[in-house]
Order: structure tokens, then sequence, then C-alpha cells
């Protein structure tokens, strides 16, 4: 939640959209609900009827939040959130400017996390390994525009904790 709204400041964007990212980032994943346990935690490569299953979570997580009048403001972000750039991406196969922004935002958010957190298939990434991964995936899985902000981000919160 803090990495989006980071970006969303540096982006200058409007109070109520940051605070509708606030909420999106920290219920993005609520539809991993209906995934089945042994899929989410699964040691091993995925098979492709597990990976479907996971794909599955957006549109569970949309559909969860649905009735909540208060979230709907937050419903394309959870279910854009795996979007990529290229359109390669799921539910919808949306790119470039047709992912809502804040969706894009969250995007490379949440995958920074991911990358820098253990899952039950690796150990968390490094920093310099995460950062990169972001640059590989710029154009492609991420808005270039919001990978380069971002990364601006990371460096002055770096240069920030190096003079403490």
């Amino acid at each position: 939640m803090q990495y989006a709204v980071l970006i969303a400041q540096k982006l200058g964007l409007p109070e109520e959209e940051k605070e509708s990212l606030r909420y999106a980032a920290i219920l993005h994943d609520i539809g991993k609900i209906g995934v089945r346990g042994i899929v989410l935690n699964n040691p091993n490569g995925l098979t492709g009827e597990e990976y479907d299953e996971i794909k599955k979570h957006p549109l569970i997580g949309e559909g969860i939040i649905k009735p909540i009048e208060l979230l709907q403001p937050i419903r394309p972000l959870i279910r854009h959130h795996h979007e990529w750039y290229n359109g390669k991406g799921y539910p919808d196969g949306l790119s470039g400017e047709n992912i809502p922004l804040s969706a894009r935002i969250l995007v490379v958010a949440d995958a920074y996390d991911a990358m820098k957190s253990d899952r039950p298939y690796r150990k968390a990434l490094t920093e310099e390994t995460a950062i990169q991964e972001l640059k590989r995936g710029s154009g492609t899985q991420f808005d270039s525009k919001i990978v380069e902000v971002f990364l601006e981000i990371l460096k002055q919160n770096s240069e920030r904790t190096t003079v403490l």
C-alpha cells in the first residue's frame, strides 16, 4: 500500500484516487480466498490447471466487493491488477492506457512487494535483482512511466537511509 501511495503522490493524483488506491492495495488479492490453499502454497511449479485457478482471483475478488457500495470505486483496480501493459495479462487482456492508471500503479507496487517477499517456491529477491526485474518488465508487463517514477522513489528512499 505504501509503495502504491508514494507513486500516486509523485504523480500528483487527487486525494480521492489515492484513497481508492489505499483500499485497493489492501484488498487487491482478496479473491485468493477462493483459491485452494494447496495451489497458493505450492513449493513447486504450477500445473496449467492450477495457474488457471489462480488467474480467477481478480474476478473472485471483484465479486466479493461488488455488493459493498463504499468499495465500488476500486472494483476496476481489483479486477485489473494483473493486466500487463502489453496486453498479455489477465483477466481481460487490457493494454496500455486501457488499464486504469491506479491499476497500473498497483501492478508495479504489487510486483515489487512480491519480489521482495519470501514465497513458498523461492526466497525474496535482493533489492538489486527486484529493480532489474522491474526494468526488464518496463514497457511489457509494466507501464514504463510508472516504473520510472517508482525507481526514483526507491532511489530517494535509499539516499535518505544512507544519509541517516
